[in-house]
């Protein structure tokens, strides 16, 4: 078989791979470099989450009135310059 050089060398990769990894991924010049730039694209602002859920029905329906007529005055936007360019 492979004998105790190759057992050596195994156990040396199964070590300081992780090992290396966490030092090229941990460092945090790697971090502010390449994920922060990503995370304002993947997650939204603190301004836009709302934090007040309405609980009870008749705010509920508010709510969804609110983004529904949101979404369609969104809609009619882009149509309004989908014509525009046609």
């Amino acid at each position: 078989m492979g004998g105790p050089n190759l057992e050596v060398f195994k156990f040396a990769v199964y070590v300081f791979f992780p090992v290396v990894m966490l030092v090229h991924f941990g460092n945090p010049e790697w971090y502010a470099n390449n994920v922060l730039p990503y995370k304002d694209r993947i997650f939204p602002p603190e301004s836009r989450i709302n934090t007040n859920i309405p609980s009870d029905s008749t705010t509920l329906k508010e709510e969804l009135a609110k983004i529904r007529a949101r979404n369609y005055e969104r809609k009619m936007q882009r149509e309004a310059e989908e014509a525009q360019r046609k």
